[in-house]
């Protein structure tokens, strides 16, 4: 597809308001890119507008592009991944002198098997004061296998922190046509300043941009064809604000008043009954159950419990869960979220069902480890999960479980897996159970 045909089909996209990213001239912009050169070609004068803004910025790049080419006589994969990451300090560095660069150095064309690597060091890298973050990355359907997967762990961690997303195309250039174009696609027109410093950036990515040598295997992997789509005075990108986690689930509750199906599915019963008979006494003198959503196995464990605490995230599902507990005074019920709001006290068992993967990595940690820190001497965690994908989110129920086997205090119990779910029963590593005579 020529140039001219993309800027007559990108004439009359709406125009991006950056100012409205970063009010006040501050906060911090952090672009995902897959390959060094990505965020140069796809959001280089982002970089330098968010700099001018007075945006922190942070630059963090999967791979170090070893794989560029493949075939090259004269350079080995390591001396391409040296060069490139000098290529990609100096473009940084001409976009927004004062930017972190982060290389992950995850392997070149083989992003999808290292996705949680990518997850867990692009959370770290965010951190906990996500607050005036904007983060950008390749867009998710970019046709390019790495820049899928960047841009779905950004779109994850994006969900899971409620951060606003901007989502560059790169290979959408090269492979497609204007009917391809997102419907929701804006413009971010640049500055001559932003666009005269993407220039120098573009230009100091030697080894994509020039020959390597005259042998073949070295050619230039961009020919002004090419970079003639990432000359434009303006870049393109996909927004989205991803609503609050509690908003989320306040409107399902709202579409439905049972949205899992827990009163009337077989598979739900019969998960709810598995877990419960895996228990290792009958009665428990404290339970925390955080995530109760509509109180369904609340109400079971009310019967096996002197006391209950029960949260969740929406205020709707508990005023579904007041009505089923009417008249168990021992439940208190209470809005909340883990493991930023955790009770105070001690738990002699302690239900971690169906939450987990809506966490990122660093909150599953702190969730275990608060778990562990609450129990009684004989305290008991009980854990299950579905373990199919969970579409959005970037955990799955076998990481939630395993995360929770790994803490050196923690020891299993009782154990069960099936293709669509499982249950660990956890109790301390130092902890003495009781057994229980048989009664026959």
């Amino acid at each position: 597809m020529p140039e001219t045909a993309w800027i007559d089909a990108l004439a009359d996209r709406p125009v991006l308001d950056l100012a409205a990213l970063f009010p006040e001239r501050s906060g911090r912009l952090v672009v995902l890119a897959a390959h060094p050169d990505d965020e140069t070609l796809g959001a280089g004068g982002l970089i330098a507008s968010a700099a001018a803004l007075g945006a922190a910025v942070d630059v963090v790049v999967a791979t170090a592009g070893e794989a560029s080419h493949p075939e090259s006589p004269t350079h080995t994969s390591a001396e391409l991944a040296r060069i490139r990451r000098v290529e990609l300090r100096n473009a940084v560095a001409q976009l927004a002198p004062e930017a972190v660069v982060h290389v992950l150095d995850l392997p070149d064309g083989g992003l999808a098997a290292a996705r949680s690597e990518l997850d867990t060091a692009l959370a770290a890298i965010i951190g906990p004061a996500a607050a005036n973050t904007v983060l950008a990355a390749p867009w998710r359907t970019d046709g390019h296998t790495d820049h899928d997967t960047a841009g779905l762990a950004a779109a994850a961690l994006a969900r899971t922190l409620g951060l606003p997303l901007l989502e560059y195309p790169i290979w959408l250039w090269h492979w497609g046509t204007p009917a391809d174009l997102p419907s929701d696609l804006a413009v971010l027109p640049l500055a001559d300043d932003a666009a005269a410093a993407k220039a120098r950036a573009m230009a100091t990515h030697v080894s994509q941009v020039e020959p390597l040598s005259a042998a073949p295997g070295d050619e230039a992997l961009l020919s002004q064809e090419v970079l003639a789509h990432f000359e434009r005075r303006f870049e393109s990108f996909v927004l989205t604000r991803p609503r609050p986690p509690r908003e989320v689930f306040e409107d399902l509750y709202l579409r439905s008043a049972d949205p899992w199906e827990f009163e009337s599915s077989f598979y739900e019963h019969r998960k709810r009954a598995l877990s419960l008979a895996m228990l290792p006494r009958a009665r428990f003198g404290s339970v925390f159950e955080p995530g109760c959503s509509i109180g369904v196995l609340t109400r079971e464990l009310a019967v096996r419990a002197d006391a209950v605490t029960a949260t969740d995230i929406s205020d709707r599902a508990l005023d579904l869960a007041r009505r089923r507990l009417a008249e168990a005074p021992h439940v208190t019920l209470a809005q909340g979220s883990v493991p930023q709001d955790w009770p105070e006290g001690r738990f002699d068992l302690v239900v971690v069902s169906e939450i987990g993967y809506f966490l990122q990595h660093r909150d599953l940690s702190e969730l275990a480890a608060r778990t562990e820190a609450s129990l009684t001497d004989d305290g008991v965690v009980l854990l299950c999960h579905w373990r199919h994908p969970n579409d959005g989110w970037e955990l799955t129920g076998d990481q939630v479980h395993e995360a929770f086997r790994a803490r050196k205090g923690l020891r299993v119990l009782a154990e069960h897996r099936e293709a669509d779910f499982r249950i660990d029963v956890l109790t301390l590593a130092s902890a003495v159970m009781d057994q229980q005579a048989d009664p026959r």
